[in-house]
């Protein structure tokens, strides 16, 4: 059952969203609208459409020539086929599971994509990157090292540094995917922490396979399973009262 709540700017709009990989349907009318300035979580097992749906919304899908589409998917009242895929991708930036950063200096992997746009004055930059290390909690751990490798830094601190070159060329949608999943606690608590402060400026959508982190962050949660999007609410009514029990079943661990 998808509960949808009366939003506030909505930011993204799904209307019957079907995708396949040759045959097989792995997202199956999908409907949904998500709110500027909220941290949607989407949980569910595996193979269940998730990271699908989140590569949908930026067009990576595209790069599979095996991927087929119908339904529309509106960032903003305008079908996402219709943006020039490098601004699409600028303006929904996205964060991987393992954290991958570039054989660079600290400084030059968050200063990388705001060059490649087209900024090269020194003051400019360095107020990017500081900015972006600041919303990222990493400023004060790297701002007397920003010369040295990316590959210096811990697990915790290179997904924080992913995050923040994401920043820094001024996305307004952060699609994380599994950001955590290979964090330690006190490294998944700070990428949580920042989550929580970012969505003051930016949508989040958070595809995570732990479901207490899920109901940490997320303002609301979808459920998803074999392609459908079989539940969505506030986050507190999802984990406390769902609507079905294929839901309830998944967040007690009986399946998964």
């Amino acid at each position: 059952m998808v509960t949808e709540t009366p939003l506030v700017g909505v930011k993204f709009k799904i209307r019957d969203l079907n995708i396949w990989f040759f045959s097989t349907h792995a997202l199956k009318q999908v409907s949904l609208e998500i709110q500027a300035h909220e941290i949607l979580s989407v949980i569910g097992p595996s193979n269940s459409g998730k990271t699908t749906f989140l590569r949908t919304l930026n067009r990576l899908n595209d790069l599979n020539a095996k991927c087929k589409m119908t339904g529309a998917v509106e960032l903003e009242r305008q079908d996402i086929r219709g943006i020039d895929v490098e601004t699409l991708r600028r303006r929904v930036g996205m964060v991987f599971a393992l954290p991958l950063p570039l054989p660079l200096s600290i400084f030059e992997n968050v200063a990388y994509g705001v060059r490649v746009h087209g900024e090269e004055k020194k003051k400019a930059l360095e107020e990017k990157v500081e900015e972006a290390l600041q919303q990222a909690y990493l400023w004060e751990e790297v701002k007397d090292r920003l010369d040295e490798s990316a590959f210096k830094l811990s697990g915790g601190q290179q997904q924080r540094l992913c995050i923040a070159r994401t920043l820094a060329v001024g996305p307004e949608v952060i699609l994380f995917d599994e950001p955590c999943s290979g964090l330690d606690p006190i490294s998944t608590a700070k990428v949580e922490d920042a989550m929580l402060k970012l969505k003051e400026k930016y949508t989040i959508i958070l595809v995570t396979n732990n479901v207490k982190q899920a109901a940490r962050v997320g303002d609301r949660t979808a459920f998803f399973l074999s392609g459908e999007l079989i539940e969505l609410d506030k986050t507190d009514k999802i984990f406390t009262a769902p609507q079905d029990k294929r839901t309830d079943g998944y967040i007690r661990g009986e399946f998964g």
